[in-house]
């Protein structure tokens, strides 16, 4: 679907259930929140499904929208989900029952019965901003909520994926009328106690490869117990290690309490593809940001990651 096929669609819709990817990050939070609240602007009733994955970040824009318990949709939506395996407990039961899906990753599974995607765009929120006002006044509730989708997801302007169409945007939904400055302060430049300390510890244990240009970070269980770290502390913690001077290439390796590891991939736009990288390992993504969940130790994941890196670069 284009974007304004989709505005139609989900005008002609209602009672709209929105679905949110496993450890909601800004993208996918800020875009459930500004459609939830597009969608009830026109006198739809829409909820967002609620994700017991949530931090503290994110919980104020997607806390007063949150479906009752009872509440039976007659359509569902998905934003930011590229693959099935992104959906959370509660909302496997709506696998094959997602009537829209809109996106931005290049890893689309195509799961929903219509697609809105758009690969070329920075951030979902984008796509979505361009859905909502099409039938909906910007407020500044929602340009808020969508402006923490566009900001969070290029890494506040500063990611490979930015570009002129992601500061237009920026602008057109700061003329809603809110204050970005306690959004960018909190968002981009405040660290709790906690996540200094995971960092220190990160940089201890840090392991840099091929001539510096790739560095691996261990979140051991260990670890963010020692720590006594949350997931607000460990928010975006995959873009710790691109920061350091000379690294092409950031893996964070995250060990799970279930038994897995999570990769997070960050590579330069042109040196290394993540998305084929993690693709090999089952996940996906974009060509500069991806990540997969294997079973195993830290150590056999470590492995398996530098060997699909090299099948990529000799492939």
């Amino acid at each position: 679907m284009t974007t304004q096929e989709a505005a139609q669609f989900l005008m002609s819709r209602d009672k709209i259930l929105i679905l949110t990817h496993i450890r909601p990050d800004g993208d996918t939070s800020g875009c459930a929140a500004g459609l939830c609240r597009a969608l009830r602007q026109i006198g739809k009733t829409a909820y967002v499904l609620r994700n017991t994955g949530l931090t503290e970040l994110f919980t104020p824009y997607l806390e007063p929208l949150t479906a009752p318990e009872d509440f039976a949709p007659d359509t569902v939506v998905s934003v930011d989900i590229a693959a099935r395996s992104l959906f959370p407990d509660n909302a496997e039961k709506y696998l094959d029952r997602v009537d829209l899906a809109i996106d931005h990753h290049p890893s689309q599974e195509f799961f929903a019965a219509e697609t809105c995607l758009d690969s070329t765009k920075a951030a979902c929120g984008q796509i979505v901003y361009e859905i909502v006002r099409q039938f909906a006044s910007i407020t500044p509730e929602i340009g808020e909520a969508l402006y923490v989708a566009v900001s969070t997801d290029c890494g506040c302007f500063q990611y490979s994926n930015t570009d002129a169409s992601v500061h237009w945007t920026a602008a057109e939904l700061m003329e809603s009328g809110f204050d970005p400055y306690p959004v960018n302060r909190l968002l981009f430049r405040t660290r709790t106690w906690k996540r200094l300390k995971l960092e220190s510890l990160l940089v201890q244990g840090l392991e840099l490869r091929d001539g510096g240009e790739t560095a691996i970070v261990f979140i051991t269980r260990t670890i963010v117990e020692d720590v006594g770290a949350d997931e607000r502390d460990m928010d975006n913690i995959s873009a710790f290690v691109g920061q350091i001077e000379g690294v092409k290439n950031g893996i964070t390796l995250k060990e799970t309490a279930d038994g897995h590891v999570k990769i997070s991939l960050r590579t330069d736009p042109g040196d290394l593809n993540a998305s084929k990288v993690c693709a090999l390992l089952g996940g996906g993504g974009h060509a500069a940001a991806a990540g997969a969940m294997l079973a195993g130790t830290v150590e056999e994941v470590r492995r398996r990651i530098i060997d699909a890196m090299e099948q990529v670069r000799h492939g």
